[in-house]
């Protein structure tokens, strides 16, 4: 069961934690959500854009943890 989840990536000589890229492809994809918001006219519905932001930003990086990049 958990013999396909490598502990470490190294790249260039650098070791990473796999959910170092699952925070970062989180917060890739809020930001791409929020600038799709932005373009739509959808953010003037929200009171605090950063806190949207802030929730997208939490609940992408779960569901990229729990579905395609598992911990």
């Amino acid at each position: 069961m958990f013999d396909r989840t490598p502990a470490e990536l190294i790249i260039y000589s650098i070791y990473f934690a796999p959910f170092f890229f699952t925070v970062l492809f989180g917060f890739l994809s809020a930001y791409g959500t929020m600038k799709l918001l932005q373009a739509t006219g959808w953010i003037c519905h929200f009171w605090h854009p950063g806190l949207v932001f802030l929730s997208f930003w939490v609940l992408l990086t779960s569901l990229l943890g729990l579905t395609i990049l598992p911990p």
